[in-house]
């Protein structure tokens, strides 16, 4: 699994114009879900994510995680985050998990991320989205499940 979080201040997604996912102060997750991907691989990113300090203290250094803020959180299923870009100029998703796969596994990593007690919304996988978010710092980080070890 892929994963680009982003610190945001506030961020929605939207499908056919209506809002499907908001949240205030918290993390925006775009999330893309390689064929090769387990339970386990959510499992090490959503204790990584949920336990990551990049939030401010009162010192303004960052050492608090989304936990410690009670921060929410926007997961949005993005399988273009799986693209192989090495060969030509049009990207190939070969690789990006099918629905049957990718959305059982997608599931998961939400109500994982929602038994956690922050509010946790969502898009539509497989819709047309519209995401919306106002990035706060900016950080963004990228982590990969394929690199934990």
């Amino acid at each position: 699994m892929k994963i680009v979080i982003q610190r945001v201040s506030e961020a929605s997604v939207k499908t056919d114009g209506i809002t499907v996912g908001s949240i205030s102060q918290g993390l925006l997750l775009l999330v893309g879900i390689d064929e090769d991907d387990r339970q386990e691989d959510a499992d090490w990113l959503i204790q990584k994510i949920l336990n990551l300090r990049i939030f401010g203290d009162e010192e303004d250094k960052l050492n608090l995680s989304v936990l410690d803020v009670a921060g929410e959180i926007l997961c949005i299923s993005q399988f273009t985050l799986i693209a192989d870009y090495k060969k030509g100029n049009r990207p190939s998703f070969i690789k990006a998990a099918k629905p049957p796969t990718a959305v059982p596994l997608f599931e998961y990593f939400k109500e994982k991320i929602a038994a956690s007690g922050l509010i946790t919304e969502s898009g539509i996988f497989g819709a047309d989205m519209k995401v919306s978010l106002l990035n706060d710092g900016p950080v963004t980080i990228v982590m990969d499940s394929k690199t934990k070890m």
